[in-house]
């Protein structure tokens, strides 16, 4: 009985994530797009191409944390409308892309500038749907000793992380606000509706690795207290609670056993 239901819930999770709104077949993302996010908000109205941003990138230097608390970008693509004006500013992309910053024993270039001639190859680097740019990390060789799941980049980041492969960054100098840790909450379950499928075992203490606590509360859950709200994988398919990450960036909602991973007694 546990494997039929196991299976059958596999199989509709894979439904719902290859189709999209109306039946529309939805591409399955290679490793290196997994994460993608193209930002046009201006680009092709200003003449040039969309932005592509590479989070498996980011997220091996950097906490989740950091860019959606601290800078203020927002978790879904589209709403942040950066402008270039923004980044010469040093809000956004420009609190690190500003050619001042130095990281990993090199300065980080500078995203935008209000001299064009001086390097406009330099606005390739970002602004990069449909050209070729070769770009300074490799997806395949950068990840290549990280450690390895079935689905979304192929990426465990979590246990990356844990194994000591990538040190994240969680503050920027004259940016962040420095603040005492809050206390992490243990670990608990979560009951499904449907009989025979393993429980829901969530880790507050992997989470915050990435989100801290202030990430996911109150904007993404808005209550903290077991219980209070009742979740349905309908509304996490819609980009809600947990699907705000586990339909785009975080490990894809097909891998199942993820999260429902305490056996049934």
């Amino acid at each position: 009985m546990k494997k039929i239901v196991i299976v059958f819930c596999l199989l509709w999770v894979s439904i719902n994530t290859v189709l999209g709104e109306g039946g529309v077949i939805k591409k399955r993302p290679l490793p290196h797009e997994y994460g993608q996010v193209v930002m046009n908000n201006y680009a092709e109205r200003a003449g040039i191409a969309p932005v592509v941003f590479d989070h498996w990138l980011h997220r091996s230097k950097f906490t989740c944390r950091l860019c959606h608390v601290d800078l203020a970008f927002a978790m879904k693509t589209g709403e942040t409308k950066v402008k270039a004006a923004d980044n010469m500013k040093g809000y956004y992309c420009g609190a690190c892309h500003n050619g001042k910053m130095a990281h990993e024993e090199r300065v980080v270039f500078e995203a935008c500038s209000k001299n064009l001639t001086d390097d406009t190859k330099r606005c390739d680097r970002c602004h990069s749907q449909g050209r070729y740019v070769k770009k300074q990390y490799d997806f395949y060789d950068y990840t290549k000793q990280f450690a390895k799941e079935r689905f979304g980049n192929g990426i465990n980041w979590v246990k990356t992380e844990a194994d000591g492969a990538v040190a994240l960054i969680d503050t920027i100098e004259g940016i962040s606000i420095k603040r005492a840790p809050l206390p992490v909450d243990k670990d608990f379950s979560l009951y499904p509706k449907v009989r025979g499928m393993p429980e829901i075992i969530f880790s507050h203490n992997k989470h915050v690795v990435w989100n801290s606590c202030e990430l996911c509360h109150p904007e993404v859950f808005p209550s903290v207290k077991r219980g209070s709200k009742q979740y349905s994988m309908l509304e996490i398919f819609e980009g809600k609670y947990c699907g705000v990450c586990h339909t785009s960036v975080a490990f894809p909602l097909i891998d199942c056993q993820r999260c429902h991973s305490k056996p049934v007694m």
